[in-house]
């Protein structure tokens, strides 16, 4: 998704294991809506999290859907995850590939790829529905200016955890409770999808500094507070978090080693220096990046 400065989303203080809870900022893009949870004002990030965005859910009617043209990323991965409906990935490496629920589609960005976000005419063509989440997770320092990659990787390809009571767990990206997900991650983080029975209880990964919650559907008991969906509760560090599942509930866990290095954050680009984002600003401007194959439009430099 092309990310555009939102007004800062509200924050509540936490007590016990939870040291904030992040409500979202929503927005209505003509039938199509946004929740945007990070960056928020009192937490930039979660782990290499900077951005998580959730789309939808949203029911197009024929000929309607999503159409983010094409926009430029640099410093960054991107991780697609669906939980209904379809999009289709185009970049400017050559990569045409549509994503489908339980599917993984990553976009190492490095020093600079171009990427468009649509529905495919087929879908259009249908009663259709969207829904799931877009994040961004920072490249290490030193490796912000990789070269520019794309991955797909099927459902059947991640791996789940079976052997915790009551929840059914897949590693989206990186690892935990002993699963390690094929998706080439550049820095210790977890990405997960649970889906915990009413009743059930899980404590979270003990190996990550910053740790976090956001709860899809449902209700969950955690840290003292209950916590709505849409919203994210973000854990201290040192801590020993726990979530109790108050009725069937679907949730997303993150987390990972905290960034030693500030990350500068203007409309798509990511750096650790202001001077890169700077120049990709001008590169952006003065057409520099590679044109996306296949898709003409582009989303012009901000203002």
């Amino acid at each position: 998704m092309s990310w555009q400065p939102a007004e800062a989303a509200d924050c509540k203080s936490c007590e016990s294991s939870v040291e904030l809870v992040i409500e979202p900022r929503e927005r209505d893009l003509g039938g199509f809506s946004v929740r945007r949870i990070l960056p928020a004002a009192k937490r930039r990030q979660v782990g290499p999290f900077v951005f998580f965005d959730a789309m939808g859910p949203a029911d197009f009617p024929p000929g309607e859907g999503i159409n983010v043209r094409p926009h430029p990323h640099i410093g960054l991965c991107t991780i697609t995850y669906l939980f209904d409906g379809e999009i289709l990935h185009r970049d400017s490496l050559g990569y045409v590939q549509p994503i489908r629920p339980g599917a993984v589609n990553w976009m190492t960005a490095g020093r600079g790829i171009v990427h468009s976000e649509r529905t495919a005419p087929e879908v259009e063509a249908r009663d259709s529905r969207l829904f799931g989440i877009q994040a961004w997770i920072a490249l290490p320092a030193e490796k912000e200016e990789t070269e520019p990659a794309f991955e797909h990787y099927p459902e059947e390809s991640l791996p789940r955890v079976t052997d915790q009571p009551g929840c059914e767990i897949t590693v989206i990206a990186g690892q935990a409770y002993g699963a390690v997900s094929p998706v080439a991650v550049q820095s210790p983080l977890f990405y997960l999808e649970v889906k915990m029975q009413a009743g059930s209880s899980l404590a979270l990964p003990e190996e990550y500094d910053e740790r976090a919650c956001y709860l899809v559907s449902g209700s969950v008991l955690t840290g003292g507070e209950t916590l709505e969906p849409f919203s994210m509760a973000v854990y201290g560090s040192g801590r020993a978090p726990r979530i109790e599942a108050r009725e069937d509930s679907h949730l997303m866990l993150l987390g990972g080693a905290g960034l030693p290095e500030k990350r500068h954050i203007w409309w798509n680009f990511v750096s650790s220096r202001s001077e890169r984002i700077e120049q990709a600003k001008a590169d952006w401007k003065e057409g520099r990046f590679d044109p996306v194959e296949g898709d003409d439009e582009f989303i012009p430099l901000p203002d």
